[in-house]
């Protein structure tokens, strides 16, 4: 066998790995976002922040490269105002 093929085969399953990793960060801040927009159609403020601030967080320690920068900061910004809206 060539070292061509064992590198390749030894990339597929460092990809599927991570693919694996990145899917269940991007599921877990979709679950998150969904939680604020619960509360916050349930006008209940306090579980909105709460919800909020697990989201943020979600979003803050995915990896370089799960989450794009303009990305995470656009899905942070519409969540902030939802939960402001609520407040009024």
């Amino acid at each position: 066998m060539s070292t061509t093929n064992l590198s390749a085969e030894k990339r597929q399953r460092q990809n599927e790995k991570r693919r694996l990793a990145n899917k269940s960060t991007k599921t877990s801040i979709k679950s998150a976002a969904k939680k604020v927009v619960m509360a916050s159609e349930k006008k209940d403020t306090e579980a909105a922040k709460q919800a909020l601030s697990e989201m943020i967080k979600r979003i803050d320690s995915a990896r370089k490269g799960i989450i794009k920068k303009n990305t995470a900061a656009r899905k942070k910004s519409r969540m902030q105002r939802l939960v402001n809206k609520i407040d009024q």
